[in-house]
């Protein structure tokens, strides 16, 4: 007899599965995993250059997984804050998933590492949809790519834990509406809080490596609505981490780590 299956539902499922087992590992070598999301070109590279570095000279133990098509270009770059970087190379795939993350930090996370910045394809569609196993799921978009995209990728922005805009020094230069930016983000995710950062003159990275450590420090994220019946948003615990309640205690907002 034929059994037909689903693959727009197995797939994912497994995915969670291998996720769910990811997270435990994790937790157990209290390691903190973040997720960057964004499209090509939104400067998540060189913001994340700028995060290992601020966090080794805080004497943090950091280290990244960067996702590429086909390049290492990315690697490189990264390389150059002295922290550990290993590239993923997807031959083509648009999205990195839980399975690929476990099996390249086995046998290659230093032990001792207190934060994993795992840098996914640039792509706001495929990567929104599944779970690394991550504790804490940014996503990010400049502001030369138009103020009503979190309108037009709802998933990738609704399911973030933190919202980080980058490239600020050039607002002015591409007319950003930075309030009708917020409107939008507030309707397909509201109460997540937004950063905004600029690589060029360093704005918003502390307090970015900030939010991270309070996270990795026991205060549980920002809950999505849109992503409230997922495993990865139900609680955590990577060794300190707190369940948040239905008041919201515990949870990372602007005054916990300013």
């Amino acid at each position: 007899m034929c059994r037909s299956v689903d693959v727009r539902t197995a797939v994912p499922a497994r995915n969670d599965g291998l996720a769910a087992e990811l997270r435990a590992d994790l937790a157990q070598r209290r390691v903190t995993a973040v997720s960057l999301l964004s499209s090509p070109g939104s400067g998540k590279t060189a913001l994340l250059e700028l995060v290992l570095r601020r966090a080794r000279e805080r004497g943090l133990a950091v280290a990244a997984l960067t996702a590429g098509l086909t390049t290492e270009n990315d690697t490189r770059r990264l390389a150059r804050s002295g922290a550990p970087v290993k590239q993923v190379l997807t031959g083509g795939l648009c999205h990195l998933e839980a399975a690929q993350v476990s099996g390249l930090i086995g046998g290659w996370l230093p032990d001792g590492t207190r934060l994993l910045f795992v840098e996914n394809v640039g792509n706001l569609v495929c990567p929104a949809t599944y779970d690394l196993g991550e504790t804490l799921r940014v996503t990010l978009m400049s502001v030369a790519e138009g103020e009503d995209k979190p309108l037009k990728y709802p998933t990738a922005f609704g399911a973030a834990h933190l919202v980080v805009l980058t490239k600020t020094d050039l607002a002015d230069a591409t007319g950003f509406d930075d309030a009708a930016f917020a409107t939008a983000v507030e309707r397909v995710n509201p109460g997540v809080e937004i950063l905004r950062t600029s690589s060029r003159d360093g704005r918003g990275v502390d307090i970015l490596l900030d939010r991270v450590l309070a996270v990795a420090d026991g205060a549980a994220p920002h809950a999505p609505l849109l992503a409230a019946d997922h495993p990865r948003h139900q609680g955590h615990d990577n060794g300190t981490a707190k369940a948040h309640d239905a008041h919201g205690q515990g949870r990372v907002s602007r005054a916990a780590v300013t």
